[in-house]
């Protein structure tokens, strides 16, 4: 009975040793999925999956049709971050979303715009046609900015809600006579004859994309976070090293050519880390001072119901502890 009874405690020890041990492992952190629309600047994530730099087992890219499909995702829980602009982050925001913004993907400088028929010349020409609009909140920002700056308002035109996938077939069939358009589906427009009636040049630092995750992720899941800034940074130096081939991969899934592909990126600018951490980061963010002109010039135009504190939306922690 004694040699049973100190079999039974050695058990016991051994037992309570192994749970103390697993104990103090850490549980390995989920996948993080990340949402994406088609859109060029999404492309380096997806050339640093490629090139090897995305350890799949941390970080997951689900592709959506539209920019509205991937903010229904992330309302839906279906995704723990995505590629959106800075207007789509602050509407997430006022509904309680807790988006958090780690990386400024890129700043349309002539990337967005808004065409019409061949023939036209001004956004004057769209007045009383129909023009197609995205159903986020991007889409009626900029054909809002287009409508202001040319001294004309909202009921103007006839608004068509379509996604940016839809709208390059509509405009063949003439459906439409215009559209609030981005690459690739702005080359396809004009190749249907489509003219440019307004662009992202016309409101420099206006139209801000955003790599954001909800804000639990940044606690949750901070080495797949560090895993996908430092995918982000490795295909950039590659693109920067390697132009030619890193363009013709990233058409590939823009069914557009390497040529096409590096000719759309003139209209934007991807920031560097450096000034990703002027824009993020500091006693005042770069992208403080522009978002709040931003977010006034939503509230007026009615597309945001109330300003919030921008400086609560910025996470540059996982950045700035990014290893050199």
């Amino acid at each position: 009975m004694e040699m049973i009874a100190r079999r039974t405690l050695r058990l016991l020890a051994c037992a309570a040793l192994l749970a103390a041990l697993f104990g103090c492992m850490r549980e390995p952190e989920p996948a993080l999925r990340i949402g994406t629309n088609v859109w060029i600047g999404s492309e380096p994530l997806y050339l640093a999956r490629e090139l090897g730099h995305l350890d799949l087992g941390a970080v997951q890219l689900v592709e959506y049709p539209s920019a509205s499909e991937v903010l229904r995702a992330y309302r839906n829980q279906a995704i723990d971050g995505m590629v959106i602009s800075l207007d789509e982050l602050f509407s997430l925001a006022v509904d309680g979303l807790q988006p958090r913004a780690i990386l400024v993907v890129d700043v349309s400088h002539g990337a967005d715009a808004v065409v019409g028929r061949r023939g036209m010349r001004s956004m004057h020409d769209l007045k009383g046609r129909p023009v197609a609009v995205e159903s986020g909140a991007l889409g009626a920002f900029v054909l809002s900015r287009a409508l202001a700056l040319n001294g004309m308002q909202p009921a103007d035109v006839r608004v068509v809600h379509l996604e940016s996938n839809e709208q390059p077939g509509a405009f063949e069939k003439g459906q439409i006579d215009g559209a609030v358009t981005f690459d690739p589906y702005r080359v396809q427009l004009l190749r249907s004859g489509a003219t440019t009636l307004f662009d992202s040049t016309q409101i420099p630092g206006e139209i801000v994309d955003l790599l954001a995750v909800r804000a639990s992720v940044l606690e949750k899941n901070p080495q797949a976070v560090q895993t996908l800034l430092t995918g982000w940074f490795k295909a950039l130096d590659y693109l920067a090293r390697e132009p030619k081939d890193a363009t013709a991969r990233m058409a590939v899934r823009q069914q557009i050519t390497g040529e096409q592909f590096l000719q759309a990126l003139q209209g934007l600018h991807i920031p560097s880390r450096a000034e990703n951490l002027t824009m993020l980061a500091g006693p005042t963010p770069g992208l403080v001072v522009s978002g709040r002109q931003l977010m006034t010039l939503m509230v007026d135009a009615k597309l945001l119901r109330s300003t919030l504190e921008i400086e609560g939306l910025l996470a540059p922690g996982p950045l700035q502890h990014l290893p050199p």
